[in-house]
């Protein structure tokens, strides 16, 4: 096991339980031992699900198989195991996938495209399915509205501590509940879904309006952060409604203003879960916002702050606790967006250090060296030539990444 990141929060977030949705983990020896490596999600029946998967054109099967079944709009289980991503498997691991599908189905009782599947952990080695079959009995036999933490625990590869939010949100005056459980720590960077995750609620919301919702929320969340630049094979984020809560007014467009506050809790719910993975990043020890503004778009904004995200030179200065900001220069300037120099401005920690174009006159570089000494890094930059802004998450590169990855597979 590896040391709890400094960056974890102090205590995990306690879960409540959601009407329609059971949960069970254990150990099934896939590639761990003395630990749980395998979870099971059991929703009620009329369950509907969206899903966001990576473009990776290197997929796993489960992404293949969650993507084809996501055109039926419903879900009643979802399977999940740590240790072996079931990528680059060839039909070895597409069987893999439907045999463990089809033992799923008939212990839940529902069809098999009601069944989602995701893996995560080493690429290229075939998935000990009897393993996990042996152990579907007894995953079944312990489903439980409360194991949300266990089940959380299960999904965990390199992560450090499990990820887990939860939130309140009204529809029409009624209160519905999100739970959302994730694992991420490397291979993490922003194609969706950049890690696993699974959302559910009580809400009764129809798939065609979950999907645009959950779009949208990955797109300001999981695809706003990065710790090594690198894209999984199996990145898989799933949200499921079940519609056992309270009643409220039906809701047949993602548009429709009284879901307003359940879009903004979504969102915020996978922020929290997606800055989560940021700060289990593999050796991080620094968790560094990256706020730009002055851009000539809001992707163009994105595409500055990922530029400066995603370079060695300014996570290894973020390490170091130097405050070198002329890395960022260089790193706007590499971006391939429209950057007016003369106009370009750059502050951290809420000091700024240059605008106009050069370093600020009198520049006391005391207040920025110790706020770079602190565990929260906010970098804030403006390239004068526009309105788009974009905020993206990451961390340091330390060495503790280089040791954690160097020996991932002994």
């Amino acid at each position: 096991m590896l040391p709890r990141s400094p960056l974890a929060p102090e205590v995990p977030a306690a879960l409540p339980s959601i009407a329609g949705v059971r949960l069970a983990a254990r150990e099934c020896a896939v590639r761990y031992r003395g630990r749980k490596d395998v979870c099971l999600l059991e929703f009620a029946a009329g369950t509907a699900v969206a899903g966001v998967f990576t473009r990776s054109l290197t997929a796993s099967a489960p992404v293949e198989l969650c993507r084809k079944h996501l055109a039926g709009g419903k879900a009643r289980a979802i399977l999940v195991n740590a240790g072996n991503a079931n990528a680059f498997t060839g039909g070895v691991g597409v069987a893999s996938v439907n045999g463990i599908v089809k033992q799923v189905a008939e212990r839940i009782g529902c069809r098999p495209r009601e069944v989602f599947i995701a893996s995560t952990g080493v690429i290229g080695e075939t998935l000990p399915d009897e393993r996990i079959i042996a152990g579907l009995d007894g995953l079944a036999q312990d489903l439980d509205p409360a194991s949300w933490r266990a089940a959380a625990e299960a999904i965990m590869t390199t992560d450090t501590f499990p990820k887990l939010a939860t939130r309140t949100a009204t529809i029409n005056g009624v209160a519905v509940t999100l739970n959302g459980i994730a694992k991420g720590s490397g291979m993490i960077a922003p194609d969706m879904a950049t890690m696993l995750a699974f959302v559910a609620t009580d809400a009764k919301l129809p798939a065609a309006v979950l999907q645009p919702l959950l779009r949208r929320g990955a797109d300001r969340s999981f695809n706003a952060i990065t710790v090594d630049s690198d894209t999984s094979t199996s990145d898989t984020l799933l949200l499921c409604a079940t519609g056992q809560g309270p009643r409220h007014a039906a809701v047949r467009e993602p548009g429709d203003r009284r879901l307003s506050d359940f879009r903004a809790k979504l969102e915020d719910l996978l922020i929290d879960l997606a800055c989560q993975v940021v700060r289990d990043g593999e050796g991080a020890r620094k968790f560094v916002t990256i706020t730009v503004t002055g851009a000539a778009s809001a992707r163009a904004a994105r595409r500055i702050g990922f530029a400066v995200a995603n370079s060695p030179l300014v996570k290894t200065a973020i390490a170091g606790e130097d405050a070198n900001w002329g890395r960022i220069v260089m790193a706007v300037g590499k971006a391939g967006e429209k950057a007016d120099r003369d106009r370009l401005a750059i502050a951290i920690g809420g000091v700024t250090i240059a605008e106009k174009g050069q370093r600020c006159l009198g520049y006391d570089e005391g207040p920025v060296a110790a706020h770079m000494k602190g565990q929260e890094i906010d970098i804030a930059i403006d390239v004068g030539v526009g309105n788009g802004r974009a905020r993206v998450w990451t961390c340091d590169l330390t060495h503790g990444y280089i040791d954690i990855n160097a020996d991932y597979r002994s």
